[in-house]
């Protein structure tokens, strides 16, 4: 979950509802490719950040009692496993753009673990079979997983409140063709726009729920849980503006 200290308490956005943003980004983008493949990028998107393993011990905790944001989790290689098996119920493509996703994510903790070494060398190979049966070369593949990454980018940086201040512009991807894209919020509250401009409509919202906590610290994952579950929902919405 994606954990925001605000003025009350705590704003959680769990990482499925971020993924679903990325997903509502890529919706207004100017598709490529077969219709099916759009589709099954559409669902890469939505759904990299399933398959989440259950709070146990101080998984959803920091040592203080406070929710844990996902960037002080551990790797779970059983969490990465399950979201490409999940993909793979959806074929071979979703499987390959997600593979590319977890290789991307975890390649720097090669040669820390064998087991993770082993699934890493998993992954290279699965995509290498992947290519060849769909017959996709690694360009095209990159280019459906730039957008993927570009997607998950963006919506991180509006989940977790990254955009400046002062109408400066903050990097949000360079692809692999070199074309660095920026997102800039002019006005305070106001909308963002993103440079250069590459959605087919001129403006349009997106949005993402958040709970809301006011209880600073939990004895254990149960009580978070439980806090959860009652905690009121507030939808926040970004206005996307050519």
């Amino acid at each position: 979950m994606i954990v925001n200290l605000t003025k009350a308490g705590w704003q959680i956005i769990y990482q499925q509802a971020h993924a679903l943003l990325a997903m509502q980004l890529a919706w207004h983008w100017q598709p490529f490719g077969p219709a099916d493949r759009w589709v099954s990028l559409l669902a890469a998107i939505a759904q990299h950040d399933d398959e989440q393993k259950a709070w146990d011990g101080h998984y959803g905790l920091t040592p203080a009692g406070a929710p844990a944001d996902f960037t002080l989790q551990e790797f779970s290689l059983e969490q990465a496993q399950g979201v490409v098996r999940a993909a793979r119920f959806q074929g071979r493509w979703r499987s390959l753009l997600t593979s590319m996703h977890l290789s991307v994510l975890y390649e720097p903790l090669r040669g820390q673990q064998k087991a993770t070494d082993a699934f890493l060398d998993e992954q290279l190979a699965s995509q290498e079979t992947w290519r060849k049966q769909l017959k996709v070369s690694k360009k095209e593949a990159q280019q459906a997983y730039d957008l993927m990454h570009w997607c998950d980018r963006l919506s991180l940086i509006l989940c977790r409140q990254e955009l400046p201040e002062m109408g400066r512009s903050l990097e949000i991807y360079t692809g692999s063709d070199g074309q660095r894209y920026d997102v800039v919020r002019p006005t305070a509250d106001g909308p963002i726009t993103i440079t250069p401009w590459p959605f087919q409509a001129k403006s349009f919202t997106v949005s993402v729920e958040t709970s809301l906590l006011t209880q600073l610290q939990f004895k254990d994952d149960p009580e978070l849980a439980a806090a959860l579950r009652t905690a009121p929902i507030e939808t926040l919405s970004w206005g996307i503006v050519k």
